[in-house]
């Protein structure tokens, strides 16, 4: 993902060196060297240096958090390396620049860039793997196995080539970010990294026995280990109209693109769902001068997952930018130019974009037996099977802090969910402990959310979500289960680190 900002030097020059005792121990000190933003970051007596951008959308890591011996973006959470500066933990993709720091008695300087870490050897190679699903989990599953080392036959397949997919609903949408930023990769990478990219030819059976994929075309793709990871689709209302030209569910680049050619001549959308989709694609098209009604059956939007005050608030936020809601209300038909409501009143538009949730897509793993619970039951490892796996929307699995099975449709928990089945594809045989995170933008205002919380008995809201500078607690049986925050990064990154520890005493420290 490009970013479109190239702020100036700023802080000491690292390159000819700064004071040790200057460095606060654990905490990343923005400066740079040889013309390049650097952070330094302390850690006992050993001191690293990386680039000071994070490497998905650029925020500064000298907001970020130092978590072990990692260096965490305050925006979306990305996870690096501080003695290597690779990417271990998504949404980041690519690696941070790693410089060498040399000691002069008692003041460190920065040196040249580090080499790339040298190519690990995996435990153990499958003779060849296949990847369903070039969604987030999917697409970064193959990546991972190349950077563990793997170097057998790999198969990624999917609907579409890998797209930035949270941009679909947001800057894209909004006519903020450019095509070019959307591909995670392009055909030429996949090409280098000895990936076969199959788009286009979907799976059509699965053969868990001969450990044989069947595609549309009638090509067999064999596999020694599998990842299903082929992600979920909209959901379509059963309402007379859904089915028009003129209405568009957001999934894809395609579909993104259509809604914006919709929006270069139509004047007015109608919204159906409430959901985090509808709400962001009201704003984007927004952005775009289009008038936006929103029809969804709840009282307040997103309550059920944030509480009554939280989507009061967000609510609000849409209004000031002229969204109009029309709640506890279902579309009864979608006509030539207007959405008929269940109360018998019409909303004129040009077009309508559904929002109303998505499932997962199934219908491979049932027919081939795969363990099924409204998704595919895996082990803490995202085992679903002998030599098979699953990640992303469609994986049902073992969550360490509550101890229930959960399916979290997330894009981080994807993309790390698919480094996990990677590496343990390759025989790191860790059990998936990532916590879950997920961020939603609406205008000017962005909602961090880590944990996760199916029930909510309790919620607490600290600061003004009104100013824009909240944290809000939200307990399942008395216990945190999980935060969202409003200004406060920091606070979400140290929440983060907390649940991912098991430490209760520094996560209320951490939320005080």
């Amino acid at each position: 993902m490009a970013t479109d900002s190239n702020p100036p030097l700023a802080g000491p020059d690292f390159g000819t060196g700064v004071p040790l005792d200057t460095l606060p121990e654990g905490a990343p000190v923005l400066g740079h060297a040889h013309g390049e933003p650097v952070v330094l970051v302390r850690r006992g007596s050993a001191v690293f240096a990386t680039g000071a951008r994070c490497t998905h959308y650029g925020a500064p890591l000298e907001d970020g958090l130092v978590v072990g011996e990692t260096l965490r973006c305050p925006w979306h959470h990305a996870c690096f390396s501080l003695a290597t500066g690779e990417a271990v933990g998504a949404p980041a993709l690519n690696p941070l620049a790693s410089y060498e720091v040399i000691r002069d008695g008692e003041r460190v300087r920065v040196g040249g860039a580090r080499p790339a870490p040298a190519r690990r050897r995996p435990l153990s190679s499958p003779d060849s793997i296949v990847v369903l699903g070039s969604g987030a989990a999917g697409a970064v599953a193959v990546e991972t196995l190349r950077r563990e080392g793997y170097s057998g036959p790999l198969a990624l397949v999917g609907e579409e080539p890998p797209v930035d997919r949270p941009n679909l609903s947001k800057d894209y949408l909004a006519g903020h970010a450019p095509e070019e930023w959307i591909p995670l990769r392009d055909e030429t990478f996949y090409r280098e990294l000895g990936v076969d990219l199959v788009v286009g030819d979907p799976g059509r059976a699965l053969d868990v026995a001969a450990k044989v994929v069947t595609l549309e075309s009638g090509r067999r793709l064999p596999f020694g280990a599998l990842l299903y990871a082929t992600g979920a689709e909209p959901i379509r209302l059963p309402i007379p109209g859904a089915d028009r030209p003129e209405v568009h569910t957001l999934r894809t680049l395609a579909d993104s693109r259509a809604i914006v050619a919709r929006a270069a001549n139509g004047r007015r959308a109608v919204v159906v769902g409430a959901s985090f989709i509808g709400l962001e694609a009201a704003a984007a098209l927004r952005a775009r001068g289009v008038d936006v009604d929103v029809v969804a059956p709840e009282r307040i939007p997103l309550a059920r997952i944030l509480g009554d005050q939280v989507g009061a608030f967000v609510r609000g936020l849409h209004e000031a930018q002229g969204v109009r809601f029309h709640l506890e209300r279902k579309p009864a038909a979608i006509e030539a130019g207007a959405v008929r409501l269940d109360d018998g009143s019409a909303l004129p538009c040009d077009f309508v974009v559904l929002g109303v949730g998505v499932r997962p897509r199934l219908g491979l793993a049932e027919a081939a037996g795969l363990p099924l619970d409204r998704g595919v039951v895996v082990d803490e490892q995202l085992r679903a099977g002998p030599g098979i796996w699953a990640a992303g929307d469609v994986a049902r699995y073992p969550d360490p802090r509550s101890g229930k099975a959960v399916r979290v449709e997330h894009w981080v928990v994807a993309e790390r969910m698919g480094q996990a089945a990677a590496r343990n594809m390759l025989g790191a045989a860790r059990a998936y402990r990532d916590v879950p995170f997920f961020w939603s933008a609406h205008y000017d205002v962005t909602l961090n959310y880590v944990g996760h919380a199916e029930t909510t008995d309790a919620i607490e809201i600290r600061g003004s979500l009104e100013r824009r500078d909240a944290l809000v607690v939200y307990r399942e049986a008395g216990r945190i289960a999980a935060v969202l925050t409003v200004g406060r990064d920091r606070a979400s990154l140290a929440a983060e680190a907390a649940i991912e520890r098991g430490d209760e005493a520094a996560l209320t420290a951490a939320l005080l």
